[in-house]
């Protein structure tokens, strides 16, 4: 567990079988802030965050648990949501631009192809669930 970078206190909400729901509070850095009450970019929000663990009978709704994740998550999440369709977008751009000559058509055809990639990650968001697994400890 070297690479258990990404760590979140939560609080178990449900428990199912094997399946736990962890409520996890996502604070930004001004959130402790003094003056956060005056200022607008304050930010904290809750998540519920899904686990599947093998012994999920242990832990009880309430419980505070630590929410544990790998830091190459992120990194592949960072790569699938921003770094690839932005590549989809340039590439399909320039390429559309040589071949119709029209600013317009290459645009909206570059955006277009956004939707058939989001769609193909859609699909395999069951695979992808799997890749991006939490696993919790008990906080005690």
């Amino acid at each position: 567990m070297a690479n258990t970078i990404i760590r979140h206190q939560g609080i178990v909400e449900n428990i199912s079988d094997s399946h736990l729901q962890v409520r996890i509070v996502q604070a930004s850095v001004c959130a402790s802030c003094s003056v956060k009450g005056q200022c607008s970019s304050a930010d904290t929000k809750e998540k519920l965050i899904d686990v599947f663990d093998m012994n999920a009978a242990r832990y009880c709704p309430g419980d505070q648990v630590w929410v544990i994740g790998q830091l190459s998550m992120g990194a592949m999440a960072v790569l699938l949501a921003f770094v690839l369709p932005f590549l989809v977008l340039i590439i399909s751009l320039f390429v559309l631009m040589a071949v119709w000559n029209d600013e317009l058509f290459a645009a909206i055809g570059s955006l277009g192809l956004l939707i058939p990639y989001y769609y193909i990650l859609w699909l395999n968001k069951s695979r992808m669930g799997k890749k991006f697994s939490f696993s919790i400890l008990p906080m005690n």
